[in-house]
């Protein structure tokens, strides 16, 4: 059973992430602080130029995660509507928010991984966590098997059971 203290601290842990993620994907717009200045700016920019963008792989890591974060607010949002319907029962309910307490937990271990594979091999990387798939993409030059597999053994240790954990190297 649940205790009031437990229950207070995953309420506001979840308001935490999700102010946090609101706070990362809100648009540059909100930002500026005079509106008339950007009405102004926004009608110049639309004169008709063609912006060629060069897309980086530090940024396909970059989009990686934008990308996941998209997703799984998508599905944070799907949940969270579920669990405000009224004709939901309590067990239909609780395993929402198990499935919400689920994607936190995910999140969480994804940024701890990412964080080890800074400390002990000084390179960046994207973990993405789907059941017992974790799949990994390092940013280095490097595509060494003998890395991958430090990688990978150095990852597996911090799961009690068996993953099947794929890396692969981008530049």
């Amino acid at each position: 059973m649940i205790n009031k203290q437990g229950i207070w601290f995953l309420t506001l842990t979840s308001l935490a992430l999700v102010l946090s993620v609101y706070y990362i994907t809100m648009p540059n717009e909100l930002l500026l602080t005079n509106n008339s200045n950007y009405e102004s700016t926004k009608k110049e920019n639309k004169v008709d130029k063609v912006n060629n963008v060069d897309i980086k792989e530090s940024d396909i890591i970059t989009s990686m995660r934008v990308e996941l974060d998209n997703e799984r607010t998508t599905i944070r949002n799907e949940l969270q509507g579920k669990l405000n319907d009224s004709k939901l029962t309590v067990d239909e309910k609780n395993e929402v928010y198990e499935d919400l307490r689920y994607l936190s937990n995910i999140a969480s271990i994804e940024e701890t991984l990412e964080q080890k594979l800074k400390q002990e091999f000084k390179l960046s990387g994207f973990v993405k966590i789907d059941n017992d798939i974790v799949d990994v993409v390092v940013k280095s030059s490097n595509h060494d098997k003998s890395l991958a597999v430090n990688i990978m053994k150095s990852l597996q240790e911090e799961f009690t059971e068996k993953k099947y954990i794929s890396v692969s190297f981008k530049e």
